[in-house]
């Protein structure tokens, strides 16, 4: 099955967004593996939880700014904002990601939990978020194999 009709594959080629989300996930991962290490410090230690609170928050912020540029790309590609049928699954374990995300920004903000709970809730933000990264990473290798065969003369 082919992920890209040619129309979606130009469109995704032409679209501005492609270059922003190319921008924002590998920043995106890069503040997951930072945050992450922050985290598990404070919950080995005790120590550096404000530290790993902002962590936590702007990673946050960066997953609400890939979501967002995310549905753009997602309309201009395939016409539809979110759940495009290429992509149906991994948006569906997107908003699980940030169903958790928001929920610790929520348990943070009202006090709703623990610093410990907070970090806890924290670590099963992640562990979404990495399922979700790995689906966009194999959608992002079959689309360059399937490029790449299409560039290939039979």
């Amino acid at each position: 099955m082919q992920l890209y009709s040619p129309a979606e594959r130009q469109r995704r080629n032409q679209s501005g967004w492609t270059l922003v989300q190319g921008i924002l996930a590998p920043l995106q991962f890069l503040a997951f593996a930072v945050s992450l290490a922050l985290v598990l410090f404070y919950l080995a230690t005790g120590q550096g939880y404000a530290l790993a609170t902002g962590s936590i928050v702007l990673k946050t912020g960066l997953l609400y700014a890939i979501m967002l540029t995310g549905s753009f790309w997602e309309k201009a590609v395939f016409g539809r904002w979110l759940f495009a049928p290429a992509f149906f699954w991994e948006d569906i374990v997107s908003m699980v990601v940030l169903a958790l995300h928001t929920a610790y920004l929520l348990a943070l903000t009202n006090g709703w939990l623990g610093r410990d709970a907070l970090m806890l809730l924290a670590l099963a933000a992640y562990a979404s978020y990495l399922v979700n990264a790995g689906q966009f990473l194999v959608k992002f290798r079959t689309a360059r194999r399937q490029s790449a065969s299409r560039a290939v003369p039979a």
